[in-house]
């Protein structure tokens, strides 16, 4: 359990250097981070693979670059579903995508997040 607080809190806390980063990214505040994080997982568990399951012959011919778009969209839903969290648009979810996966990254290799808890 402490593991789930940890990675949650990583997760909102990499959204708002996201948020502060990428102009077209907004956050009203901390609260919104942490439901945004929470969203995101959920998202990214059980909408994102079924997209990238559907979308598998595009992703494919476009050797991989699709799942940018894929990542985007999942951004893009969450803002949606989140109050407090807003992305102007399909470019800046693309930015911001990949500046989560470098700041979530980051933090990662800064807490020293072991795989195998046991």
């Amino acid at each position: 359990m402490p593991q789930f607080i940890v990675t949650w809190l990583m997760t909102a806390l990499a959204l708002v250097v996201t948020a502060y980063i990428v102009p077209g990214i907004t956050l009203t505040g901390f609260n919104a981070a942490l439901i945004a994080a929470i969203i995101l997982g959920l998202v990214n568990a059980v909408v994102r693979p079924l997209l990238i399951l559907l979308t598998l012959p595009i992703t494919i011919v476009t050797l991989g670059l699709f799942l940018l778009v894929i990542n985007a969209l999942s951004i893009q839903l969450v803002a949606a579903l989140t109050s407090g969290f807003t992305v102007d648009g399909l470019l800046w979810a693309i930015i911001g995508s990949l500046v989560l996966s470098f700041v979530s990254s980051i933090l990662d290799s800064l807490i020293g997040k072991n795989p195998d808890p046991t």
